[in-house]
Order: C-alpha cells, then sequence, then structure tokens
C-alpha cells in the first residue's frame, strides 16, 4: 500500500502544475464565455469524467503503443513540448482574455440550443485536450506509466492504480474549479484575470521549452554515444 500512495503522491504533484485547474478555469471561461450555470456544470461533468478516461487509457496503453508505433520517449518529450510551448505562446499574445464580445448582451445572455449543443461536442476537444490536459500531460502520464511498469505484478498493479487515483483527485478539482468558473472569477477583475492568464501561458511555454529540451537532450546524448 505505501507504494500506491507514493505513486499517489508523484502522480498527482507532477500533473497538477500541468492541469492546474484554476489557471485552465478562466481559458475554459473565456472560451465558453457568458453561459448558464447549468450549462458549466454539464460541461465540468464531461470534461472531468473525459479527464479521467484519457489519463487511464495514457497510463494503461501509452507504453504498449509508442513500442507497437516504435516511438522513443524523447521523441515525445520533444514532439509535445514544442506543442505545449506553441500554446503557451499563443495565449500570451492573444489580445484580450475577456469571453467572446459577440456572446454578450444586455442583461444575462443565455445560449441557444443550438449553441449549448455546439459546446457539448467540444467536450473533449478542445475542452478536454489540449486546454485540461495537454501533451504536457501525456508525457508525464506516460513517463510514470513507464517507470511503474517496472517490478513485479503486485508493484506493477499498485503503482497503476496509484496514477488512477491521482488522475481522479484531480478530475474533481477539474469539476469544482470549471463548475464554478464565473463565480471563482467573479471577484477578480478583469485586469488581474487578464494578468493570471498571462502568468499561466508564459509558465505553459516554459514547461514546454523544458520539456523539449529534456527530450533533445536525450536525443543529443544518443548521437553523441554512436559518435
Amino acid at each position: 500500500m505505501l507504494l500506491l500512495w507514493e505513486y499517489f503522491v508523484l502522480g498527482f504533484s507532477a500533473l497538477l502544475p500541468l492541469v492546474n485547474p484554476l489557471g485552465s478555469a478562466l481559458v475554459f471561461l473565456g472560451l465558453v464565455g457568458i453561459s448558464p450555470p447549468h450549462v458549466y456544470r454539464a460541461l465540468a461533468r464531461k470534461i472531468a469524467i473525459n479527464l479521467v478516461i484519457f489519463f487511464a487509457v495514457v497510463e494503461l496503453v501509452g507504453s504498449a503503443l509508442l513500442s507497437f508505433f516504435g516511438i522513443s520517449l524523447p521523441i515525445v518529450q520533444v514532439s509535445g513540448g514544442i506543442v505545449l510551448a506553441a500554446m503557451g505562446w499563443s495565449l500570451l499574445n492573444e489580445k484580450s482574455a475577456a469571453p467572446n464580445p459577440e456572446k454578450i448582451q444586455a442583461g444575462s445572455p443565455v445560449e441557444t440550443p443550438g449553441e449549448i449543443d455546439t459546446l457539448t461536442e467540444k467536450a473533449f476537444y478542445p475542452f478536454t485536450f489540449p486546454v485540461t490536459a495537454g501533451p504536457g500531460s501525456i508525457v508525464v502520464m506516460l513517463t510514470l506509466s513507464v517507470h511503474g511498469s517496472q517490478g513485479n505484478l503486485t508493484s506493477r498493479v499498485l503503482s497503476h492504480v496509484g496514477l488512477l487515483i491521482a488522475a481522479i483527485v484531480l478530475s474533481a478539482l477539474v469539476y469544482l474549479c470549471y463548475a464554478y468558473a464565473p463565480r471563482i472569477t467573479r471577484s477578480i477583475s478583469p485586469s488581474t484575470a487578464h494578468g493570471i492568464l498571462r502568468v499561466v501561458a508564459f509558465i505553459l511555454l516554459c514547461i514546454g521549452v523544458q520539456i523539449a529540451w529534456n527530450g533533445l537532450s536525450e536525443l543529443l546524448k544518443s548521437v553523441v554515444q554512436r559518435t
């Protein structure tokens, strides 16, 4: 059981800064715009469920897929880091963090059923991936999964269960932050929210560069060793 909790703490602490439920909730709020509370709760529930399934699939079959396609972990790190850095750069250069002005009307705007259906269709892409769990999260989960697959059967099972529990707890935090995103950000001024988004975007950019560099370093080492 000690190994289970060890991997739970390891997985939760490693994924928390990448998923960043509070920071991602600000991005989620900007993408959804002004909507009724029940729309936020419904979307948050779907995203949380998708997130658990997403992490479980990556954890259980990720390393097998890499082996099947002959993709090394450094290649995943370089590719995922570049994509994550590009996302951070894009957010960093957005002109405004406010909701879409076209959705802002007098009084309390409410989306039409067609618009709500459109938001529901986006529950997995882009709300779950890559807004909530980006390439960096995939790389981290793949790394932990490969590390946990070592040892005997009991240790492998406990490590995977620990990582799965970490994903469930993290998804619960995502649900709370997304479902009550308007309430959480209501006390934050637009300029403060704008600044927080820029800080989160810069952190995403730095994480992406760091992950890409880690993979590139391993590739360079392999090249040096061959020569």
